[in-house]
């Protein structure tokens, strides 16, 4: 099986097995949000949480597994190969999700505003 196929099974999986904090934030805020938003989606080689592509926008949701050395030192190249692709990798952990999500929420729609130099209502 190639890379892009591997990739495609994996973000299918990903979306079908989705954490409860991914899900709450798809479900409750992006799904729905103004500027279109897709899950577990693919760049390259990676799968990325969330993506706007019109913002060159990846929101990463992080639990416990991303506090090791080495899926630290993984997530950080990892984004800055999609920082030379012109893409901002934004990163949120569960327990954020969880207990802060209006801020949350704020923040990713504050973020997309600014790139796409939109000016609040």
């Amino acid at each position: 099986m190639d890379q892009y196929q591997a990739n495609l099974e994996l973000s299918r999986y990903l979306r079908k097995n989705a954490t409860d904090e991914e899900n709450n934030l798809w479900y409750k805020f992006l799904h729905n949000y103004p500027i279109r938003m897709y899950r577990q989606y693919r760049i390259n080689r990676y799968i990325v949480d969330f993506y706007c592509k019109k913002a060159k926008l990846a929101i990463e949701i992080d639990g416990e597994g991303h506090y090791t050395e080495k899926q630290i030192n993984h997530d950080r190249a990892r984004t800055q190969i999609l920082n030379k692709n012109n893409i901002e990798v934004i990163r949120f952990s569960n327990i954020e999700v969880n207990k802060k999500f209006k801020t949350v929420c704020r923040a990713i729609d504050l973020k997309v505003r600014n790139k796409l130099h939109i000016k609040d209502d």
